[in-house]
């Protein structure tokens, strides 16, 4: 009966909180840019992809925004205007989000 245990935090693997603590210490960042005839693409900015798994949030963004989107350059783009689903989302998951 050998439990997993985290070799960060040494707790077992069920009760870790290294996830928890790694998005409260981020800062995203979130922000609107306007691509080609005008369209606008929504940018969450600055997560560190060694603690997060980028492309499994960008796929709950989507679903939650009802948007296309991809991953570029450690950050996900979404496409619309999303900045107060995505930033409520976010902040609900436990992010600390800036909006610029």
């Amino acid at each position: 009966m050998a439990e997993e245990v985290c070799p960060t935090c040494g707790l077992p693997k069920e009760i870790c909180i290294c996830e928890d603590i790694a998005r409260e210490q981020q800062e995203i960042e979130l922000y609107t840019d306007s691509r080609r005839y005008g369209k606008k693409v929504t940018i969450v900015d600055g997560i560190d992809t060694n603690d997060i798994d980028i492309n499994e949030l960008a796929s709950e963004l989507k679903t939650k925004c009802a948007a296309g989107g991809t991953t570029k350059n450690d950050r996900i783009e979404l496409q619309g205007d999303h900045i107060e689903t995505v930033k409520d989302y976010l902040e609900d998951k436990g992010f600390s989000v800036e909006v610029r």
